[in-house]
């Protein structure tokens, strides 16, 4: 492979990978202009944000069959034709429940974008380079959340609110270009590949039987649940709460952002000296202490904008630390249900993110107690489902152990 049709190649799968990123937190600089055009509130408007949460974990789900069924690039193409007709229902949307409905779809559409890219590393690439690329992809899913809400606060300032679903659509346009003209079908259709619910669902079944899996599973995804809250809650804390401008909310957004991705950074050396199981476990009860203080203070009023940032930075960066390791760790007993394990994966970490975004929007008050409240009860929940899982796990694992001594 020529260092042009590398760059070519990796470049289109980064773009893949960061429409979903984009689309979340590009338009979160507006959430008050959206509000004003719409006669709502900032946190009725969050509401579109949990939609788009939803539809990325149906997504998940459903584009994992129909790529090895139909190839990658057909539903690919469906999927951002979907995104780009939703794109633009978002820019005409009237009405707060027509942008919750559109955005539902846009999610539903930019997921066929994050899984096809994901998966045509496999593909695309020797085995060797797998790493180095996936790396790569993962460098720019961390990035985005950094570029997206500062670009989306100058836009805000300077455009109506609706200019950012012009822009997305525009995007989505060149990047679906892109993939008709230089990506390459990487995957011939597979027509005994079952797309029956039947097959579908006990193979699913299979996957959240193996205690490890729903032990590490569940329990990242409470944790993850974490940065969900902060990304739902983020625009109310900041700019109704602590009345900061559109573009300083961006600044302080990035900024935040950097205490997930360094820490998922620094995780890469800790894994030399430390098992996976014992970060998860230091970090999450790091994560509980952070946000039970937070929630603590939250009620009381012990924080200003300052300490409400520390607070922030504490809880983002436990879920940079557990995060990767809790995915490696429910990912390690497959190798032929991998695909079908991953996809539940990030089903698991949607769902609960999308119950966490709706949860800040339920907790009627204009401090950071509902940001801090369900930061704290999803860390406790996760916290909780490690320490019930492992008994699971040592149970299965004694079993093994015995049945290989009676074989014996």
């Amino acid at each position: 492979m020529t260092k042009k049709r590398y760059f070519f190649l990796i470049l289109i799968l980064g773009s893949l990978t960061a429409l979903g990123p984009f689309s979340i937190d590009m338009y979160l600089p507006g959430f008050k202009a959206i509000a004003k055009y719409l006669h709502t509130s900032t946190d009725q408007v969050a509401l579109s944000l949990s939609s788009f949460f939803i539809g990325i974990s149906a997504g998940q789900l459903l584009y994992g069959p129909l790529l090895d069924r139909y190839g990658r690039k057909k539903p690919l193409y469906f999927g951002l034709c979907l995104y780009i007709v939703t794109s633009i229902g978002c820019f005409f949307s009237t009405s707060l429940e027509m942008l919750i409905i559109m955005r539902f779809f846009q999610a539903v559409g930019s997921c066929a974008a994050g899984v096809a890219s994901m998966t045509m590393v496999r593909d695309l690439f020797p085995v060797k380079d797998n790493a180095k690329v996936f790396a790569l992809l993962i460098l720019v899913l961390g990035a985005s959340p950094m570029v997206a809400p500062t670009v989306g606060s100058y836009i805000t300032a300077a455009f109506e609110w609706q200019v950012i679903f012009l822009i997305l659509t525009i995007i989505a346009v060149l990047i679906l270009l892109a993939v008709i003209f230089f990506l390459p079908e990487s995957y011939q259709p597979d027509p005994s590949f079952s797309l029956k619910p039947k097959p579908i669902i006990t193979n699913f079944w299979e996957v959240m039987k193996n205690p490890q899996f729903f032990t590490y599973a569940i329990s990242g995804a409470f944790a993850f649940a974490g940065l969900f809250a902060y990304v739902a809650s983020s625009p109310i804390v900041f700019i109704e709460v602590f009345k900061v401008s559109q573009k300083s909310f961006g600044w302080i957004f990035a900024g935040l952002s950097v205490g997930f991705i360094g820490s998922s950074q620094v995780n890469s050396m800790l894994v030399r000296r430390y098992s996976s199981e014992q970060l998860v476990n230091a970090f999450l009860i790091c994560m509980v202490v952070i946000s039970v203080v937070f929630l603590i203070g939250s009620f009381n009023g012990w924080f200003g904008m300052g300490g409400a940032i520390v607070m922030i930075f504490g809880v983002l960066c436990c879920v940079g630390i557990c995060s990767p390791n809790t995915s490696a760790l429910s990912l390690a007993p497959f190798t032929k249900n991998a695909g079908s394990a991953s996809a539940l994966l990030g089903a698991f970490q949607m769902a609960v993110g999308s119950l966490a975004s709706v949860g800040v929007t339920l907790i009627k008050s204009q401090t950071t107690l509902p940001m801090a409240g369900v930061m704290a009860a999803s860390s406790i929940v996760a916290l909780l489902v490690l320490v019930i899982g492992r008994r699971f796990i040592k149970n299965k694992v004694e079993a093994v152990a015995g049945a290989v001594v009676v074989s014996h």
